[in-house]
C-alpha cells in the first residue's frame, strides 16, 4: 500500500522531501557535534530555525498529500454529481496547500537571513563560528556544514518552481474524462467565487446549491477535456502556436462577395460612438492612455466637478456624483438633456444600458454596455444553448413562415436572459395587460417622440444583448434597427437569417468574439492538439518554448492594449494553472541551442490506439452530440466584415508576434455566417475586438468610398 502510494508521488516532490529531510539530519549532526566555545543559543539558533522549518514543510507536505487523495477518491466516486462533501474535501485540500506555501515562504526568508546569520553576529562584527563549529574546523564536518548550506538554500530556491500538488492527479483519473471535468470544475467554481468575493460579491461564498457560477465552471471544466488524452496545459498551447501557421481558415467572402451596403456602413459608423461610450468604467482609458488612464477617467467621470451633479440626469445604479452618466455624456458630447434613461448594473444577466434622444435626427438610440464586470463575464459565460419562447421571437411573427415553426429555436442562454431583463426595465413586464412601457409611452402617438426611429447599438456581449432586444421590440417599432458591433454569436441559424432585413452585424477582420461559442473552443481545442500530434519536432523542449513564447506574446499585447484582458480571461483562462508534473519535466529537459527535434509519439499519434488519437476522436463525437442537442450559435442579421487590404501580420505566433500596426485600407463584405464557425488563432484576434479599432477601420471604408456621416447628416 505504501509502495502504490509512493509511485503516486511526484518526482520533483521527492527531490524536495529528500533535501528537506537531509537538511534535518544534517543540521541535528551539526549541533551535536558543534565545538564547546560555539554552542550558545544564539549560536545556533539559525541552524534550529532552519531545521524546525524543514520539519514543518515535510509535515505540511505529508498532510497536503492525505487531503489530496481523499479529494480524489471522492471525485472518482462521483464524478457527475456535485455534492457539499466534494466541495468540502476541495476546500480543505486548498487550505492545506495555500498553508504549504506558506511554509515555502519562510523557508525562503530563512534561508536570506541564515546566510547573513551564519557570518555577523548581533554586535555586527563577524563571526567566529559558522553552525556551531569555529573557523579551525576540517574534514568532514566542514564538508558537512558546506553541503548543509549548499541544500538549505537548493531547498529554498526549488520549492518556489514544484507547485503544490504533491501527487500525481493522472496517478488517480488516468484518462477517465468525467473525473477531469468534476476536478477543474471545483478549481474554477472556487476560483470564480473567490475573485467575485475580492470584487465586493460576497453574496457567492458559501453557495451550496447550484447557480450561474457552477454553470459556468461546469462549462470550463468541460473545455480541459483535453487533460484525459495526458495532455498538459503547455502542451495545449504549443498547439494553438502550431496551429496559427499550419492551419487554413475559411474565407469570409470571395471575389465575387457583395460589398457592404454603403447606408449601413454610414449607419453604423454614425451611432458607433454610443456603444463605445457605454462603457463608463476605467477599461476603455487603460486602453486608450495606458500612461495616463487615471487622470483622464477621473476627469470623464466628473469626479473632480461634484458640484455639477445636479445637473446630470440620475441614473438607476449611478454613483453619488452620477459620474458614469458624466462619462457617458461626455464621451458622445452631447447635452445632458438628450439622456432620458438608463441603468448601472453589475449583476449577472442585467446590462448597463443607456437611452438618448436625438430631436434633430428624429431618433431614440438605445446603448448597451458590453462585458467590462466580472459579472458580465457571468453572462458572457453561460454559453449553452437555451429555447427562446415565442415572445423573445415577437418581432421575427411577419418572416416566421421562412423560419421552421415545427422546430425549437434556441440562443445563448445568459444573453437571453439578459435581453429579457432589458426588455422588462424598457417596455415593463409583459405579463401586465394595459400598461404602457417607458418607449412606447415615449415614442408611441402622443409621446413626446411619435413617430421616431429607434436605433439599439452595442459591443461585444452588448451588442448580442441588443440583437435579441431589437428581434422581441420590433413587432412594436417597425422603424428599428440595430446595429452590433463585435457580437457574441447568440442565436441559431434560422433565427440569425430571420432578422437579418434589421440587424446588422459588424467584425473587424480576425476578432475572436464574433468566433467565440462552446462548439468552436471545442474544435479549437481538438485542431490545436491534433496539429500538435502531427508534428514530428515537437518535443517537449520545443512545447515548452513554444507555450513561453504564447504567453509572453500575449504579455506583451496586454501591455499595451488593456481592453480584452477581461475576454481574453473568458476564452483562456482555463489554461493558466499551475504547472504540472509533466510541464515540470518539459523544463527541466529544456536544451540550451536549437536543434532537430524528433516529436517521440509523431509515429504513434496517426494510430488509431493512441491516446491521443482516441481522444480527438472522441471529443469529436461529442462535438457533434452537442450540435445534435443544441444547434450551432451564429451571428445575428446581415453581416459585415470588415478587412484588411494586404497582410501586415504574416508572422506566426510561434516565431514571434509583430507588433500590429493600422493598416492604410479597409474593405468591408456581406460576409457568409457560416464562416464564422471557427475561432482563428492570429495576433491579431484580440486586439482587433477593441472597440476603437472598430471605428477607424469604419472610418477609413467611407473615406475610401468617399462617403462621409457624421451625427449632423440626414439618416433619412
Amino acid at each position: 500500500m505504501w509502495i502504490t502510494r509512493l509511485k503516486r508521488v511526484r518526482r520533483t516532490i521527492l527531490v524536495i522531501g529528500i533535501a528537506n529531510l537531509a537538511v534535518i539530519v544534517s543540521g541535528c549532526v551539526l549541533a551535536l557535534v558543534s565545538n564547546s566555545n560555539c554552542d550558545s543559543a544564539s549560536q545556533l539558533f539559525p541552524l534550529y530555525a532552519v531545521c524546525l522549518a524543514a520539519c514543518v514543510k515535510l509535515a505540511s507536505m505529508v498532510k497536503v498529500a492525505t487531503t489530496q487523495e481523499l479529494m480524489a477518491i471522492t471525485i472518482m466516486d462521483s464524478p457527475t454529481q456535485i455534492s457539499l462533501d466534494r466541495k468540502m474535501k476541495y476546500k480543505t485540500w486548498l487550505w492545506w496547500t495555500r498553508f504549504a506555501m506558506v511554509i515555502t515562504l519562510l523557508q525562503f526568508l530563512d534561508a536570506l537571513m541564515f546566510r547573513v546569520s551564519t557570518f555577523v553576529s548581533p554586535d555586527g562584527m563577524p563571526r567566529h563560528c559558522v553552525l556551531g563549529l569555529s573557523p579551525e574546523t576540517r574534514g568532514w564536518k566542514q564538508r558537512l556544514q558546506a553541503s548543509f548550506l549548499i541544500t538549505v538554500c537548493f531547498v529554498a530556491l526549488a520549492q518556489c518552481f514544484t507547485g503544490s500538488d504533491i501527487l500525481q492527479w493522472r496517478s488517480f483519473y488516468a484518462t477517465q474524462d468525467d473525473a477531469w471535468k468534476a476536478h477543474y470544475q471545483e478549481v474554477f467554481d472556487h476560483g470564480i467565487r473567490e475573485v467575485l468575493c475580492c470584487l465586493g460579491r460576497r453574496e457567492y461564498m458559501g453557495v451550496i446549491e447550484e447557480d450561474e457560477v457552477c454553470s459556468v465552471a461546469r462549462l470550463l471544466g468541460d473545455l480541459v477535456s483535453y487533460r484525459a488524452s495526458g495532455t498538459g496545459h503547455l502542451e495545449f498551447l504549443a498547439g494553438l502556436a502550431l496551429l496559427q501557421n499550419n492551419s487554413q481558415f475559411p474565407e469570409s467572402y470571395d471575389e465575387d462577395c457583395m460589398e457592404a451596403p454603403a447606408f449601413h456602413l454610414q449607419e453604423a459608423a454614425t451611432f458607433h460612438k454610443f456603444a463605445e461610450a457605454a462603457y463608463t468604467g476605467p477599461l476603455l482609458d487603460v486602453g486608450r492612455n495606458p500612461a495616463l488612464f487615471l487622470c483622464t477617467w477621473v476627469c470623464r467621470q466628473g469626479i473632480l466637478t461634484p458640484w455639477s451633479r445636479k445637473w446630470r440626469p440620475k441614473l438607476d445604479g449611478d454613483n453619488w456624483w452620477r459620474g458614469h452618466a458624466a462619462a457617458f455624456l461626455k464621451f458622445i458630447d452631447f447635452p445632458a438633456h438628450v439622456l432620458r434613461r438608463g441603468r448601472i448594473c453589475s449583476e449577472k444577466c442585467k446590462a448597463t444600458y443607456f437611452v438618448v434622444v436625438l430631436h434633430y435626427l428624429r431618433c431614440v438610440v438605445i446603448a448597451v454596455r458590453g462585458t467590462e464586470t466580472a459579472e458580465d463575464l457571468i453572462t458572457d459565460g453561460l454559453g449553452r444553448a437555451c429555447s427562446l419562447t415565442p415572445e423573445d421571437l415577437d418581432g421575427l411573427a411577419n418572416r416566421i413562415r421562412v423560419m421552421d415553426s415545427s422546430r425549437t429555436h434556441y440562443g445563448h442562454s445568459g444573453i437571453v436572459e439578459a435581453a429579457r431583463d432589458l426588455f422588462t426595465q424598457i417596455e415593463g413586464d409583459p405579463g401586465e395587460s394595459g400598461s404602457s412601457g417607458f418607449l412606447s409611452s415615449l415614442i408611441g402617438d402622443g409621446g413626446e417622440c411619435a413617430g421616431y426611429s429607434i436605433r439599439i447599438v452595442g459591443h461585444s456581449l452588448g451588442g448580442a444583448i441588443a440583437s435579441l432586444l431589437g428581434i422581441r421590440l420590433r413587432c412594436r417599432f417597425p422603424d428599428l434597427y440595430v446595429y452590433a458591433y463585435g457580437p457574441l454569436p447568440c442565436v441559431d441559424q434560422d433565427v440569425a437569417e430571420a432578422c437579418s432585413e434589421f440587424v446588422t452585424s459588424i467584425v473587424l477582420d480576425n476578432e475572436f468574439s464574433s468566433r467565440l461559442s462552446y462548439g468552436s473552443i471545442r474544435r479549437l481545442q481538438v485542431a490545436a492538439i491534433k496539429v500538435l500530434s502531427q508534428d514530428p519536432k515537437a518535443d517537449t523542449a520545443l512545447i515548452f518554448r513554444l507555450a513561453r513564447r504564447f504567453l509572453s506574446a500575449s504579455k506583451r499585447h496586454r501591455q499595451n492594449d488593456f481592453f480584452h484582458q477581461e475576454r481574453f480571461a473568458s476564452l483562456l483562462v482555463f489554461l493558466f494553472l499551475s504547472v504540472d508534473d509533466s510541464q515540470e519535466e518539459a523544463v527541466a529537459e529544456m536544451r540550451q541551442h536549437d536543434e532537430e527535434f524528433i516529436n517521440p509519439f509523431h509515429e504513434t499519434a496517426v494510430s488509431t490506439d493512441s491516446p491521443v488519437s482516441q481522444f480527438i476522436g472522441t471529443v469529436q463525437t461529442r462535438v457533434d452530440d452537442v450540435d445534435d442537442e443544441a444547434p450551432e450559435m451564429f451571428l445575428p442579421g446581415l453581416v459585415i466584415h470588415i478587412v484588411h487590404e494586404g497582410n501586415n501580420m504574416s508572422v506566426p505566433i510561434w516565431r514571434g508576434w509583430p507588433i500590429c500596426d493600422v493598416p492604410d485600407g479597409y474593405k468591408a463584405y456581406v460576409a457568409n455566417r457560416e464562416s464564422f464557425k471557427e475561432i482563428m488563432v492570429s495576433p491579431s484576434m484580440f486586439l482587433d475586438h477593441l472597440p476603437w479599432r472598430c471605428r477607424h477601420a469604419m472610418q477609413k471604408v467611407l473615406e475610401s468610398r468617399n462617403l462621409y456621416c457624421d451625427l449632423t447628416s440626414d439618416l433619412t
